[in-house]
């Protein structure tokens, strides 16, 4: 079972936090439109109005699990952009954090990827903009080992940025927690896939990738 940001259900915690672990784990399991309120207060073992109280609607719930995840790994982020070590390893503890929260928080991922869509228009603006904050600070660990020579400058730091988070976004949707891989070992091999597309290589970084035309040519000189 994985951690949930909100903590547990327990008696002991408290209303908010109670609510958004039930939520999480009912989102998760069944999905949030197939979800109700009265469920919810159910499992968390208080009333519609407790929860009105702290939560306007439903949707505000899967905001917030979202926000909290999200909250989490920017705040980790900047920490690790703001250290003293080289760039590339302040790039991979970024990344392998990425992961690894994202494996953490297993439910909170699999919600937000599967019910982001949901949230009311505004909340979705305000969500797409967070992670846009994320990916640029993210990105700029990316353009800095490539103003330095230590990352290839001829893929646009961009697109380098949305092939990783393209990546991690699916483990969602094969991980298992029972497979023959752990968390960790998934982690550092999507990373080290992640920077050995990045470091620049030995005839420079002008080189650029081989066309077609070039495969061709090599191959009728053979």
């Amino acid at each position: 079972m994985t951690q949930r940001l909100a903590g547990d259900a327990s008696a002991y915690a408290s209303i908010p936090d109670r609510l958004l672990a039930v939520a999480t784990r009912l989102f998760a399991e069944k999905g949030y439109e197939s979800t109700s309120v009265q469920e919810i207060v159910a499992a968390a073992g208080v009333t519609k109005g407790a929860m009105y109280h702290y939560f306007g609607a439903k949707d505000d719930l899967l905001y917030e699990i979202y926000h909290r995840l999200l909250g989490l790994q920017t705040r980790r982020l900047r920490e690790f952009a703001g250290g003293t070590g080289p760039v590339e390893e302040r790039l991979r503890a970024a990344a392998v954090d990425v992961l690894s929260t994202s494996f953490q928080y297993l439910d909170e991922f699999i919600v937000f990827f599967r019910s982001m869509h949901m949230l009311p228009k505004e909340r979705r603006r305000a969500v797409r903009a967070e992670r846009r904050r994320y990916h640029e600070e993210f990105r700029a660990l990316v353009e800095e080992g490539q103003r330095e020579g230590v990352f290839r400058a001829d893929v646009p730091a961009d697109l380098s940025v949305h092939y990783f988070f393209g990546a991690v976004h699916q483990v969602s949707t094969w991980y298992r927690q029972d497979g023959p891989l752990d968390a960790r070992q998934i982690s550092e091999y999507y990373v080290d896939l992640f920077l050995n597309g990045l470091r620049a290589r030995p005839e420079g970084p002008a080189a650029g990738p081989r066309r077609p035309e070039e495969d061709d040519r090599g191959a009728a000189s053979d």
